[in-house]
């Protein structure tokens, strides 16, 4: 019988809960702590530097919505801190 190996939690929280996995190199899931995926936070170059690209997941609508785009991921984490 094969044995799956399985990847450390490497989940972090926030300071008000939220858990965000890294999911690859320049993208991360911001979820609730029972595991509700709030949306993703997309780490991207440009001509200036690194930004950061807050997306929200609508779950009635099923798709995302942009919340902003911001030079510093604990400010795109911001905009999951309200719900």
């Amino acid at each position: 019988m094969p044995t799956l190996d399985f990847a450390p939690d490497t989940r972090t929280r926030t300071p008000w809960g939220l858990a965000v996995v890294q999911v690859h190199d320049d993208l991360w899931r911001v979820t609730m702590p029972e595991g509700d995926v709030l949306g993703y936070i997309e780490r991207f170059a440009t001509n200036s530097g690194q930004r950061f690209r807050a997306k929200r997941f609508l779950a009635r609508l099923r798709r995302f919505m942009v919340d902003g785009e911001f030079w510093d991921m604990d400010d795109a984490l911001e905009c999951f801190r309200a719900n």
